[in-house]
């Protein structure tokens, strides 16, 4: 495991790397922490969303697969960006529960969620989630009609949290949550149940799949490091609709296999389009338009 010093070094590295002017520091300076992220849009769409703006922005990714960083090297790396004068990091697999107890705060959605995705830096580091407005939006704006009496959850980690709680305020009335660490999807499901909504931990998809209205894959599995689908897709009818909240690549197996049996699906563009929104607003004050935002990541592609 590196050292705190070897640490901040490449994080510096990545920094200087990614400044349009070198040695002269952007208006903006925020990045993304996670694992296999070298796909992500979101440097361009906060860069160019800044450009718009007539800001200057260096938006880093700390890859801890790249830079070969340790699970537990998280609190160094949030250390050395908020030593650096970075605004603040979004937060991505495997890390948006985990970064929690790292926090000085976090916002009540947040903490209801159970998960955070963006985190500011100021005299304290506050945790704010922004995945679950940015799939509710997705949802409303691409699957408008769509059934929403039962529900299965793939995943009940970081993004799976938040993609429940954007259910529950989409109108979902029972959800059924699958993960392979059973505890965590019954720890999910009781929570959600405290929030008034119907939710169980099952696990056979195959039963939970037969009478649902739509699947929803919070997990890694479908992303370029993780291939394949996350359950087998014949137990899906075409009469259901499938998201994904993985946008790289952006038409992922599971989707795929979806379209061919006839369902309508929903790929994570939006959702990660909305959430990078409404963190640019919290690195920045200034509202970041969807409109363009959408722009910025078909202009990444």
């Amino acid at each position: 495991m590196p050292g705190n010093a070897a640490i901040a070094k490449a994080i510096e590295g990545l920094m200087r790397g990614r400044m349009a002017v070198p040695g002269a520091r952007p208006d903006v300076l925020v990045g993304l922490a996670g694992r296999g992220i070298q796909l992500s849009r979101s440097p361009d769409m906060h860069e160019r969303e800044a450009a718009r703006l007539g800001l200057s922005c260096a938006y880093v990714l700390i890859d801890f697969d790249a830079i070969g960083l340790a699970d537990d090297d998280l609190r160094a790396a949030i250390d050395a960006a908020a030593l650096f004068g970075f605004h603040g990091l979004n937060i991505t697999y495997p890390f948006k529960q985990s970064v929690m107890p790292l926090l000085d705060v976090i916002d009540a959605d947040a903490t209801a969620i159970g998960a955070v995705n963006t985190v500011v830096f100021g005299q304290r580091r506050t945790g704010h989630n922004t995945d679950c407005w940015g799939y509710a939006k997705s949802f409303r704006a691409a699957m408008s009609g769509a059934a929403l009496g039962h529900v299965v959850l793939v995943g009940a980690g970081g993004a799976g949290s938040a993609v429940s709680y954007a259910l529950v305020a989409l109108g979902a009335r029972r959800i059924s949550i699958v993960d392979a660490d059973v505890s965590r999807a019954r720890t999910l499901a009781a929570r959600l149940g405290g929030a008034g909504i119907s939710a169980l931990a099952v696990a056979d998809i195959g039963t939970a799949l037969a009478d649902a209205d739509g699947v929803v894959n919070t997990t890694p599995v479908g992303m370029a490091k993780f291939p394949g689908t996350p359950f087998d897709t014949r137990h899906l009818h075409s009469s259901q609709w499938v998201s994904d909240v993985i946008y790289f690549p952006q038409e992922t197996e599971l989707l795929r296999q979806a379209q061919a049996l006839g369902c309508r699906t929903l790929p994570g563009i939006g959702m990660a389009i909305g959430q990078a929104a409404r963190a640019f607003e919290l690195f920045t004050g200034r509202a970041a338009d969807l409109s363009a935002m959408e722009r910025h990541f078909e202009a990444a592609a």
